[in-house]
């Protein structure tokens, strides 16, 4: 893709029905991208248990607590200003790209001289070098930064979809190789050295633009501002996030933060291979639409119910067999987390709801509320994690869940504000699929213990069928549950036309081969266009 004309400027393209059409199957990719990238990781996740120790695992989580934010300072700001701004051309990304990349440079400096200050609040001299190796990832990603951003606006998710999942597949490929070859925990660093590396080859050679040197371009500085605004409530989220990390690893030890980390590792999977890829697509596709409330509430009220479908579904279907399920997957020696990511279950539903609200956010301009809501986030989360630590990692989790139960609808309303979105429409959308979960777990959860039982088999065939068999129930139950409170299957026709319209494979002969996007207050089209309320 060539994003910009011979002036500079960004290419136009395709308005109306095409483009519904194409944020919709962008929509379609990007969760089919996602399930791809969920299986290359289960894969990892299964074999790499196998041959590194969890105190291999929990060293890496150590240091990346910390290294990820620095990975993040371009990705979650840079982004979404190229996504979100109206009008944009080759000088403004290039004066953002030599920014990005000079402040890359001094991050992957400053940490890898941490590396020792790490080590020595640890306790553990390994964190050290595993920070100077780790630094690198903080170079590589800040040069694809734009680029992925270009292709992100054009609304060409398939190919940073494939990117993306070649990149997973690299990092898996080379963890494995060398965890085999008995490096321990370099295998987790050099994978994920890889992935970065491929990212950013992967990224240059499908948004084929080369930065210009620096100049003077109005909407620099106000686009900086929106980054900076942005990247600090990805900060404020961030420390929330690993608030638990810290207080695991400082309190616990490396073993007991390996088993916490691969609970909450399949825990966060539910967001990241969801609610998070599918951002880019919201936000590109609402922004076009933030001038006209009525139809922007619409679409954002037809999301948000199709998110509490599947994820109240996912949610109590994992609370009934997750136990189990980690056991199979990562061997006997990983039971505690299986342990642990039970009680992060009932908290997988609503935690797709809740990160919904950057959507609005983002897509109406206003990251200096969604900076502001970080930090209520933060403190009630932050406190409730204090006040659970004395039950270890069980009580962390716990923390987590009630802490997605207590901010959902609060943070929903907050960030719904500019447009007059009420706390009546957001309840509607959702509370019954909450009911059909809890009534369909509560039904499964008596009906199972009447089963034929192959969880304690030593043959994983029969254990597996043992949790296809509970899951079947369970989602029986469910879309009956569903049906039932609905009066009808409006809500699965109106999903399955949505999956239909995804997955749909046309050719839109009257697109752009090098661009598809177009004046962001000319459009009336978003990723839900067509899921209605319910």
């Amino acid at each position: 893709m060539r994003p910009f004309d011979a002036n500079g400027a960004f290419h136009p393209a395709v308005a109306g029905d095409g483009l519904r059409r194409l944020a919709v199957r962008g929509a379609g990719v990007t969760v089919f991208s996602g399930g791809v990238a969920l299986c290359v990781q289960i894969v990892a996740t299964v074999v790499l248990a196998r041959l590194l120790a969890p105190s291999d695992f929990g060293v890496v989580a150590m240091v990346t607590t910390f290294s990820l934010l620095l990975v993040n300072f371009g990705l979650n700001g840079f982004t979404e200003a190229v996504i979100q701004r109206e009008e944009i051309d080759r000088f403004l990304v290039s004066n953002l790209f030599w920014i990005n990349l000079g402040a890359g440079v001094l991050l992957t400096i400053g940490f890898a001289a941490a590396g020792s200050l790490l080590a020595r609040f640890y306790g553990d001299l390994r964190v050290a070098r595993v920070a100077a190796g780790m630094s690198i990832t903080i170079f590589l990603t800040t040069l694809s930064v734009q680029h992925l951003a270009l292709l992100k606006r054009a609304m060409r998710f398939s190919l940073v979809s494939s990117n993306d999942i070649v990149a997973s597949v690299v990092a898996v490929v080379v963890s494995i190789f060398l965890g085999w070859a008995g490096w321990g925990y370099w295998a987790l660093v050099a994978g994920a050295v890889a992935k970065a590396f491929s990212q950013f080859v992967g990224a240059w050679f499908l948004c084929r633009w080369v930065p210009s040197l620096p100049r003077r371009a109005s909407g620099t500085m106000s686009m900086v501002r929106f980054a900076l605004s942005t990247y600090g409530r990805f900060t404020a989220n961030y420390c929330t996030w690993n608030l638990d990390n810290l207080l695991i690893g400082w309190r616990l030890g490396p073993v007991s933060l390996g088993f916490y980390k691969k609970a909450y590792d399949l825990f966060s999977l539910s967001v990241s291979q969801t609610t998070a890829p599918l951002t880019s697509v919201a936000v590109s596709a609402l922004s076009r639409i933030r001038s006209d409330s009525t139809q922007y509430k619409r679409y954002f009220l037809g999301a948000i119910g199709v998110t509490a479908f599947v994820g109240m579904g996912l949610g109590a279907d994992l609370l009934l067999i997750g136990k189990d399920l980690i056991r199979l997957l990562l061997g006997p020696k990983w039971g505690e987390a299986g342990r642990i990511f039970v009680f992060f279950c009932p908290g997988i539903g609503i935690m797709l709801l809740y990160y919904t609200h950057g959507w609005l956010h983002l897509s109406l301009g206003r990251a200096d509320r969604w900076l502001r809501w970080g930090f209520v986030e933060f403190t009630v989360t932050a406190l409730l994690f204090f006040l659970a630590l004395p039950w270890g990692a069980v009580g962390i989790a716990t923390a987590w869940t009630l802490s997605f139960w207590i901010l959902t609808l609060p943070s929903l309303w907050y960030a719904g504000r500019p447009i007059q979105l009420g706390i009546a429409p957001l309840i509607a959308a959702v509370w019954k699929y909450i009911l059909a979960s809890l009534l369909a777990g509560g039904a499964s959860a008596a009906i199972i213990p009447r089963l034929p039982s192959f969880a304690d088999a030593s043959g994983s065939v029969l254990a597996l069928v043992h949790l296809v068999t509970i899951s079947i129930l369970f989602v029986t139950l469910y879309l009956g549950a569903v049906i039932l409170l609905h009066r009808g299957c409006a809500p699965l026709y109106q999903v399955a036309r949505l999956l239909q319209e995804m997955m749909t494979r046309r050719r839109f002969s009257r697109l752009s081969p090098t661009l598809v996007t177009a004046p962001l207050n000319s459009v009336g089209a978003a990723v839900t266009a067509g899921t209605g309320t319910n």
